[in-house]
């Protein structure tokens, strides 16, 4: 088995799909104002966003983008008017993260792990 998408909700495509390519997703699918979908520049796992008349309560949906260059990504995305919320920072979990927030409030984490994305030192055999 292996994920294919993420889709996210969303109030306005439009203003998510100008967020979305502005980090770097390339739109595939084209079916506005009801939905698009990326692909993303490394992988196989597609993001889709789709128009929903009332969003999630509580903290919403957390999605997570790998990134080795981290640090590098940020700064070239602040360049581009993105802002963050939390600039990278190294985490307890051995992670590296940045985080975000869509147009619709979904917290973005973008991140750079190494081996501990999936072989921390406390993984379950």
């Amino acid at each position: 088995m292996i994920l294919n998408q993420i889709t996210v909700p969303s109030l306005d495509v439009e203003k998510g799909t100008k967020f979305y390519q502005k980090l770097g997703l390339h739109l595939i699918v084209d079916a506005r104002p009801n939905y698009v979908r990326f692909e993303l520049p490394d992988g196989d796992a597609t993001f889709s966003i789709h128009l929903v008349e009332e969003l999630p309560k509580g903290d919403g949906i957390y999605v997570y983008f790998q990134e080795e260059n981290l640090d590098a990504t940020v700064a070239e995305l602040q360049a581009k008017g993105i802002e963050f919320d939390l600039l990278p920072t190294d985490q307890r979990w051995l992670w590296r993260e940045a985080r975000l927030k869509d147009p619709d409030g979904n917290q973005l984490i973008i991140f750079s792990a190494g081996e501990n994305r999936k072989n921390p030192p406390w993984r379950v055999n």
